[in-house]
């Protein structure tokens, strides 16, 4: 069965959020960790996250990720930022442990003119402190289009990041579609070729979620503008076959399209038609 969801508000409320969910016909959810241009966080309440947890369970959920605030740059020479993004990490991945949220995203950061191996250095300190290895949360590098001096936009610079880190078994990676075809890997004409190379580079069981995103960027623009599925330069023949694709088919799928909640719980249906589910 798919497992296929979008980057929800959660200004209401995780449980109003869960709601939305079930009515938009989706089966999962992005949420952000915090607020995404800021540091604040909320607090939820003892019987706002049971009833999150029951919404869950009922409607059987797959795997819920969250995403990072885009303020943090654990590849910061700035001591300011990197101090900040290193608390955020943290705490977050604690309180969406806690919440049981499967995966935590990341933007891996830019290195701002320090070059990208101090940059890499880095966020690896930035994740050491952050992850204990206890938790069952696991933390996902995030795919890149490589943008100024921006890390992540090759498989390689990830694989540096996991191999090096105290605890490469809680980290994984998180796939863009938009990215991934900005960056210049070529998904629309060569997705088994990406693929592979992945799976050599990386490994293909670390790939754990797929943001669904077309691009309004041609490709290997190396511009992060989303668009909506099969309105962009990737195109829905493209995105359809990555969702149909047997090494990802199974993997929770999150769209980060531009479109308002009526219009995510249209471009779901509008895919699971074309899928045939």
């Amino acid at each position: 069965m798919l497992t296929i969801g979008t980057h929800m508000s959660i200004a209401k409320g995780l449980a109003k959020t869960a709601e939305n969910v079930v009515w938009m016909e989706a089966n999962t959810m992005q949420i952000f960790s915090r607020n995404p241009r800021g540091s604040n966080f909320k607090v939820y309440t003892e019987e706002e996250v049971e009833k999150f947890q029951k919404i869950r369970r009922e409607h059987q959920f797959g795997a819920l990720l969250a995403h990072a605030p885009y303020t943090m740059n654990l590849a910061s020479a700035q001591q300011r930022v990197y101090e900040f993004a290193c608390t955020a990490i943290r705490e977050d991945v604690a309180r969406m442990d806690d919440l049981g949220i499967e995966y935590l995203v990341f933007h891996p950061g830019s290195h701002t003119g320090i070059g990208v191996e101090k940059g890499i250095q880095n966020i690896i300190r930035g994740l050491d402190q952050a992850i204990t290895g206890n938790e069952r949360i696991t933390v996902l590098l995030e795919t890149m289009t490589g943008k100024g001096t921006e890390i992540g936009a090759r498989f390689e610079h990830l694989r540096e990041i996991r191999d090096n880190a105290a605890h490469p078994e809680r980290i994984g990676i998180c796939l863009d579609t938009c990215h991934v075809f900005a960056a210049g890997y070529d998904i629309v004409n060569d997705l088994d070729g990406v693929l592979a190379e992945f799976d050599c580079v990386l490994g293909l069981e670390l790939l754990k979620a797929v943001h669904l995103n077309d691009s309004m960027m041609p490709f290997e623009s190396h511009k992060d503008r989303h668009a909506v599925v099969g309105g962009g330069e990737i195109g829905m023949e493209a995105l359809l076959g990555v969702l149909r694709h047997p090494v990802l088919k199974d993997l929770p799928f999150y769209l980060e399209t531009p479109l308002d909640d009526e219009g995510h719980k249209d471009e779901i249906r509008m895919i699971c038609e074309r899928l045939g589910n």
